[in-house]
């Protein structure tokens, strides 16, 4: 799993590991929110994620593309959640990196980030 700041440069790295950000699940991408401090990034994917997770054309086997449409979602929740910003960088042509950035906790939590997230999903 990968978790760290973003260093900045003409690449997103995380600066902590390498990891294959395919590798990183709902639960992974849940788990780092809930620790993260506002400002830390996660690059939870890397390829092009309309085309990876679509099953018309993705080049991924099955398994792979259904992590990633999964994680994808995940991300997508938590952004509508107000606990992360969902921003791309272009690494080449037709690929990214998809980076979720932690926003700053609430100061009066009227719900659990775990409550919150449960609630998007099943919505």
């Amino acid at each position: 799993m990968t978790m760290a700041r973003l260093n900045p440069g003409p690449r997103a790295e995380a600066s902590r590991g390498a990891n294959r950000a395919a590798e990183i699940t709902d639960i992974d991408l849940y788990a780092w929110i809930a620790q993260a401090e506002a400002g830390d990034a996660l690059i939870y994917h890397r390829g092009f994620l309309v085309v990876d997770a679509d099953k018309t054309v993705s080049t991924l086997p099955t398994d792979q593309r259904l992590a990633v449409r999964c994680v994808a979602d995940a991300a997508f929740r938590a952004a509508e959640q107000g606990l992360v910003h969902l921003v791309q960088e272009r690494l080449e042509t037709d690929r990214f990196a998809y980076i979720a950035i932690a926003r700053p906790k609430p100061k009066t939590a009227t719900a659990s980030l775990s409550a919150l997230l449960l609630e998007a999903q099943a919505a």
